[in-house]
């Protein structure tokens, strides 16, 4: 390699080091606000002269000029000549100052007015006078003096002594430059420069297309494998065949007369036969075994290409403790961040949409969530806030969660700014779940700020979260509680390379779903299936679920074709679907490959593809699209005629029917309290007036006859409409309930959105 192209590599190679040193620095100058930061400073003075001493060493004398300003600086810190918060700014805009050098390293050959002018900052603050950039070339009687001979160092006897040694200077010596290893404690920072060089020689740099390659290599070679088992079967098939057709003849020539000659030729024969088939049966076992070993050791080889992808967490995280510092001080907050399991890996093509929406998260937990310190110790709250950002691995999955102990997230607040910016009606707003009026923060142009800021405020944030990790096959959730703070928990998968899936079959085609978003599989009955809203549903481990064929929701033919069709029940978020298919093929590890073909590209509910052993093409589904799509068609009506709107008292002891048939309520606008018998209805209508009674009948102390007769029977609340809504439907059953004195009667299993809208306005 020529000396250009070898100081070229050196460069690149000086560059990519600085940048992560640098990350290093930041996180430790954080450090050096709080209380116990000498370990931090050792750290800092570490990095910082090592720093320096390539900086020089590759002619890049403004960093190298920034280094050392950053090294009087800190020592000046140190011995309490320089404050500590004023020392944090000044390292942490001189890291900025290197990071922009770094972007164009022939600036940092001779440096820029801002570098000089950052320089001179440190100097200024540190009392010491402004390193220059070029050293002053020594007189060559001095430097033989005191320079070491140009020798390696010896082993075993100690070096003549030099008069730097016995200079005053508190602080230890410097290391010799581009060498962190030597420092005051010899043997123990000796050390830790052998364990890292020891780490560095086991680790190297390898291009992310290379990786890409191999992960689509390692994924060709499992289908290439597992088409393998599929000849190996058809030639064990073919070898039976033969061991039969070579009894049945075997068979047959005994049953003929032969002469002595003819019949020792067909013992021999047969002899042969017999081999023959052993030998076959010895082949097809070797072969088996050697298949099985083929395909765990490539199975081993894809998991490796797919970990390789895998980069820490830290790469991301290391980043926003002092962004968090940053921003909480020009909003006059006092916020802590706490980062917990930094190792968890991630895709490194999914790095770049994770920190953008880990980004928006962190700032609207400073800017939205936590409070000002007046605000908190009002609340009796530590003037610190406090948020904490963790990390696990969960499967094949990633979950990353951004909590804070701030304000909270009101949901009345968010209906009532949805109302105001015209993003919904104010029956709609009424209608919604909490749930519900949580997701409104995801909506595009939402913002509960009044004002546009540089941080927030234009309504953009929580979308962009939202769309980044769904565009990735992941999911969002939030909760919440007023006062207390927030919570945002991010699911995504670990890698896009390599993807576990699970196969189904629709007709003649095979589709995939990512395994970590099926919850179950399962077979449902007719009487399994209720109607919610118009819409089919089933009951899923205690809670109703929508129930859609898959096929006609793919605008492809189809639907249940059984009783009991075979049914996938998958979840993204808090939201869960059965999905009926025609039936299941397999689940693997399969390489994720995109669409090709301008027919393809761009469709909705397709994720990728991924090659089959029988050399058909699997189509991979996106889950957050279909379960949006089952949202769609699951919505009810929510703009329905009504003449006011009512205060409704919902009767029942069931309570997933009461969460059913309240959202319904809701639906047409009204509000909606609740009970869980007749005796508790009874009391609430003691206390409070209602505009409307709906009940259940079967419920303890006090069923919804005895109710009805009841409520009829007081002048007070004679007047006052009674809607029985049972499960029982026979004409004795209604007949009771009008005896009883209710105004109208309706089946649980017919109702819909129309015909209790019909009903609540023709009784009131």
């Amino acid at each position: 390699m020529d000396t250009e192209a070898l100081k070229k590599s050196l460069l690149s190679k000086f560059a990519e080091v600085t940048a992560d040193r640098l990350q290093a620095i930041q996180l430790g100058v954080l450090e050096l606000e709080k209380p116990e930061s000498a370990r931090a400073a050792e750290s800092i003075a570490r990095e910082l002269h090592t720093m320096k001493g390539e900086g020089r060493m590759l002619g890049l004398l403004a960093i190298g000029q920034l280094a050392h300003g950053c090294e009087d600086l800190l020592k000046a810190n140190r011995e309490g000549r320089v404050a500590g918060q004023a020392a944090t700014d000044l390292l942490l805009h001189a890291c900025d100052a290197i990071s922009d050098l770094l972007e164009d390293l022939e600036t940092a050959k001779e440096g820029t007015d801002a570098s000089a002018e950052m320089a001179q900052k440190m100097a200024s603050a540190s009392g010491t006078a402004l390193p220059p950039l070029r050293s002053a070339p020594s007189r060559p009687q001095k430097a033989r003096a005191t320079a070491p001979a140009p020798m390696p160092p010896p082993v075993k006897t100690a070096p003549p002594p030099s008069p730097r040694v016995t200079a005053p200077e508190p602080p230890p010596p410097h290391p010799v430059a581009g060498h962190p290893s030597v420092a005051t404690h010899q043997s123990g920072v000796t050390e830790e420069g052998t364990e890292r060089k020891a780490s560095q020689d086991r680790t190297i740099r390898v291009a992310v297309d290379v990786l890409d390659s191999l992960g689509l290599l390692a994924g060709d070679l499992l289908v290439e494998s597992a088409r393998a088992s599929l000849r190996g079967d058809e030639i064990s098939a073919l070898f039976d065949r033969f061991s039969r057709v070579g009894d049945s003849l075997l068979r047959l020539g005994e049953t003929l007369e032969h002469k002595p000659e003819s019949r020792a030729r067909l013992n021999r024969l047969e002899s042969d036969l017999h081999l023959l088939r052993d030998d076959a049966f010895r082949f097809v076992r070797a072969h088996a075994d050697g298949l099985n070993t083929l395909h765990g050791d490539l199975t081993q080889m894809a998991d490796h290409v797919s970990d390789a992808r895998l980069v820490p967490l830290s790469t991301i995280f290391e980043a926003f403790p002092r962004a968090v510092r940053d921003l909480s001080h020009s909003q006059d907050k006092q916020v802590d961040l706490s980062i917990d399991n930094t190792s968890a890996g991630v895709d490194r093509s999914m790095i770049a949409d994770v920190r953008d929406a880990l980004i928006h998260l962190i700032r609207n937990a400073v800017d939205h969530g936590i409070e000002g310190p007046d605000t908190r110790s009002t609340m009796g709250k530590p003037d610190v806030g406090h948020i904490a950002l963790r990390a696990r691995a969960d499967g094949d999955m990633l979950l990353v969660e951004v909590e804070d102990d701030g304000r909270g997230i009101d949901p009345s607040r968010l209906r009532e700014v949805a109302v105001f910016r015209g993003l919904l009606s104010q029956s709609q707003a009424n209608a919604m779940s909490e749930r519900d009026a949580m997701e409104l923060i995801f909506r595009s142009g939402f913002s509960t700020k009044d004002e546009v800021s540089e941080v927030s405020g234009r309504g953009v944030g929580m979308d962009v979260v939202k769309r980044k990790v769904e565009s990735l096959g992941g999911s969002v959730a939030v909760t919440s509680r007023i006062g207390r703070g927030t919570s945002v928990s991010l699911r995504l998968p670990q890698s896009l390379a390599l993807m576990r899936v699970l196969l189904i079959r629709l007709g003649d085609d095979v589709y995939g779903m990512p395994v970590a978003d099926v919850e179950a599989v399962a077979r449902f009955r007719p009487e399994d299936r209720l109607e919610i809203f118009g819409t089919l549903a089933v009951m899923h481990r205690g809670r109703p679920i929508s129930f859609a064929a898959l096929g006609p929701l793919l605008a492809l033919n189809g639907g249940p074709r059984f009783d009991r069709p075979p049914v996938v029940v998958v979840r993204h978020g808090e939201d869960r679907a059965a999905l009926v298919v025609d039936g299941f093929v397999d689940e693997r590890e399969v390489a994720v490959k995109p669409i090709g073909g301008d027919f393809m590209k761009g469709a909705p509910f397709v994720a990728g593809s991924a090659a089959l052993e029988d050399g058909r093409i699997a189509v991979l589904l996106h889950v957050p699209d279909l379960m949006a799509e089952v949202r769609r068609l699951s919505r009810p009506v929510t703009e329905q005629p009504t003449t006011k709107r009512l205060k409704v008292l919902l009767v029942d002891d069931s309570p997933i029917a009461r969460a059913t048939e309240s959202a319904l309520v809701r639906a047409l606008g009204h509000t909606v309290e609740e009970a869980a018998d007749g005796e508790e209805a009874w009391l609430k209508l003691a206390q409070a007036p209602y505009d409307l009674v709906l009940t259940d009948v079967q419920m303890p102390r006090l069923d919804g006859f005895s109710l009805a007769r009841r409520i009829k029977s007081q002048p007070d609340t004679a007047k006052l409409p009674v809607i029985i809504l049972s499960s029982l439907a026979s004409p004795e059953d209604k007949r009771r309930g009008l005896d009883a004195g209710a105004d109208a009667y309706l089946i649980k299993g017919e109702l819909g959105v129309e015909s209790l809208a019909l009903t609540i306005d023709r009784l009131t």
